[in-house]
């Protein structure tokens, strides 16, 4: 793997994958939707979709046959702090993928025609995510989490919100976030690091350095709170957690463990054990860690019959204060460890999901950490240190929770 910083700021990391046929690229860029003004809510998610609409050499439909003619895909999508445009290609098509990656991301003209096209589609994907209660919940469960901060609003905006806006919003959007030091490339295909480095130099370094001085909005009131709203449903759902470890605190991936032990993505996690397999009173319940730059956030996720709601409740109490107040055994411990590392081993066996994790390990890090370097961090998780932070995250008293009943 080769990383290095051109001379306008943007960071650079390719892995090399000789023999494969299909390869995988994109721009990460370090702003999204925490990083809008109050009047601004839903502008970078407006931002992704009017990517596609036009540059000054491109008009959409050119855009969308770029690659999708060779058989390539080009995507974007939009985090509450990154802005990703990416795509997968057969080989031979390197460059056609990067020049088309940087004309959208560097040259989009967002003419007003083109915008209000997009309001109407994203006011349609509002619906549309508005008739998913389990998407929903987590949204808002962020707000009660994260209140009067742009962490706590919704990634796609409101109908309100963004049928206002103009070609001017988006550019000054852009002019304040857009900061090619916080940009980075991402590569992971069959092309040598030479060939490569021709077409960074060709269509990357020849992008003007631009700077920003926006300063990060960071998180300094968080509530305690808890929500039941009655709604149209079959079934109630149910959220719980409270604010945790940001990106960077040392803890974090100790609670990545505790995360996978309690509900993980396993079908033998102790709540999938002690209450789908044991009881039959979900089919779904999982445990989730989600770290922010400067926060984080810990929560537990349910569905089920109203008639159910309160006993699950008890038993998820229960394996919380079991991981708190005993310890893990050496056997399950050591268990646990390589059922997480099988995880991870797994999702970088995937390329796209590879070319992402090392491109934002490189825009959060400015460095990608090698896979046994990332295994050695999990295999010195003592036992005392998981129980530690055990204390620190399941206390259910500590817990804000939205609910979703059906209404009767």
């Amino acid at each position: 793997m080769k990383t290095y910083t051109l001379p306008n700021g943007i960071k650079i990391v390719h892995q090399y994958m000789p023999g494969v046929a299909v390869s995988h690229c994109g721009l990460i860029l370090k702003f999204g939707s925490r990083n809008e003004k109050e009047n601004e809510h839903g502008i970078a998610h407006l931002i992704e979709h009017c990517l596609f609409k036009g540059t000054k050499k491109r008009k959409a439909y050119h855009i969308l046959s770029r690659l999708d003619a060779v058989g390539g895909e080009l995507n974007a999508y939009t985090t509450k702090e990154e802005l990703c445009v990416y795509a997968c290609f057969i080989n031979q098509y390197y460059e056609r993928a990067i020049e088309l990656i940087c004309d959208i991301t560097f040259y989009s003209t967002f003419l007003n025609k083109e915008i209000d096209k997009e309001k109407e589609v994203i006011t349609d994907e509002i619906h549309s995510y508005a008739d998913n209660p389990s998407e929903t919940l987590f949204e808002d469960f962020e707000t009660i989490l994260y209140p009067d901060h742009a962490l706590g609003r919704t990634i796609l905006g409101t109908e309100k919100s963004v049928k206002k806006f103009s070609r001017k919003d988006i550019q000054r959007f852009l002019t304040r976030m857009m900061d090619t030091s916080q940009i980075v490339f991402s590569s992971v295909g069959n092309i040598p690091y030479d060939k490569f480095e021709k077409l960074i130099q060709k269509h990357l370094a020849v992008i003007p350095k631009i700077s920003s001085n926006d300063k990060l909005n960071t998180v300094s009131k968080f509530k305690l709170d808890n929500v039941e709203l009655k709604k149209d449903l079959v079934q109630a759902h149910c959220i719980m957690g409270l604010p945790s470890y940001p990106l960077k605190n040392e803890k974090r991936k100790v609670l990545v463990l505790l995360a996978n032990i309690l509900g993980g993505s396993g079908m033998n996690n102790r709540l999938n054990l002690n209450i789908r397999e044991k009881y039959g009173y979900t089919y779904s319940i999982e445990s989730n860690y989600q770290s922010f730059i400067d926060t984080g956030n810990f929560n537990i996720y349910f569905s089920s019959e109203t008639k159910n709601f309160d006993k699950i409740m008890k038993l998820i109490k229960k394996e919380l204060n079991t991981l708190k107040n005993k310890e893990i055994g050496a056997t399950q411990l050591s268990l646990a460890k390589k059922q997480l590392k099988g995880h991870i081993a797994i999702g970088h066996d995937n390329n796209s999901n590879l070319m992402l994790s090392i491109g934002k390990s490189m825009l959060y890090f400015d460095e990608v950490e090698s896979i046994e370097g990332v295994y050695d961090k999990i295999d010195s998780i003592s036992a005392e240190t998981l129980l530690e932070v055990a204390n620190e995250m399941l206390d259910i008293d500590k817990f804000s929770s939205l609910s979703f009943i059906p209404k009767k």
